[in-house]
């Protein structure tokens, strides 16, 4: 495993290297020009493979500028409040875990002598007790933070498994046109009952636009739709099954977690 790590193979380099903020900003592919003109960012989000086993915890955003340090280990009341510490509640998670660092604007991750293992894309960083090398980080990627002990029937002996969603304050921005379109749409299909743009004929450009990603048919006025945080429509009947399960929402379209149950 060693001798893998060393020979400079980078869990994650391929996988979502893009990202979100490419899509809007051509020159910032790995987000490094994005870091000069901005303080990075990064959100840590529960990453959702199975609602009934996964381990919840509140969403963490930080900044983290050059020569700042996050240090991720296990929760104490101690470090609990200290916005350079980010803490979770399993035994599975050694104190001093691992640490994240950016070095011009980008991410950096290193496992600092875990017990049970950091894991970044589903590779392990290196064999326990051992310091890892510095490997970097981009928005979709996923860690894991030790594994499952007797099982993970409780809280407290389940890994961490953590989405990272990097410089997306864009997403959230009240000046992002998608959230100005999607309000748009909804309007537009209440002033149009009636007339020919929702008549089933399909003429219009701006139906494509309306239609649920789950079940593919249109969303008009007077239905019971369900609006994402990240902005993203469906019908409320077709995401029905994955709203209640947990507090914790995964967009099925973009993956973006929101907590429903935050405060407004």
């Amino acid at each position: 495993m060693s001798s893998e790590l060393s020979a400079g193979t980078t869990p994650g380099a391929g996988a979502n290297n893009s990202g979100f903020p490419s899509a809007t900003t051509p020159t910032s592919g790995n987000g490094q020009q994005d870091g000069s003109a901005r303080v990075p960012h990064i959100r840590i989000v529960p990453h959702i493979v199975d609602v009934r086993h996964c381990l919840y915890f509140e969403v963490m955003d930080r900044d983290v500028p050059e020569n700042t340090i996050l240090k991720v280990g296990r929760f104490t009341e101690k470090v609990s409040q200290q916005m350079s510490r980010i803490a979770f509640k399993s035994k599975v998670v050694s104190r001093s875990h691992a640490e994240i660092w950016t070095e011009n604007g980008q991410f950096y991750i290193k496992d600092t002598k875990s017990s049970s293992g950091t894991f970044l894309n589903h590779m392990r960083l290196s064999p326990p007790g051992v310091e890892s090398r510095p490997h970097p980080l981009h928005d979709g990627d996923i860690l894991q933070l030790g594994v499952d002990y007797q099982g993970g029937t409780l809280d407290i002996y389940k890994c961490v498994k953590i989405r990272l969603e990097i410089n997306r304050n864009w997403q959230r921005s009240k000046e992002n046109p998608f959230r100005r379109q999607v309000m748009e749409n909804i309007q537009n299909a209440y002033h149009s009952i009636g007339g020919s743009a929702v008549s089933g004929g399909g003429g219009a450009e701006g139906d494509s636009n309306n239609e649920c990603c789950i079940c593919l048919y249109q969303m008009v006025a007077f239905q019971a739709l369900f609006v994402a945080p990240c902005s993203h429509c469906f019908h409320f009947k077709c995401v029905k099954p994955i709203l209640f399960t947990s507090t914790g929402f995964s967009c099925p379209l973009c993956r973006t977690y929101a907590d429903l149950e935050a405060s407004v």
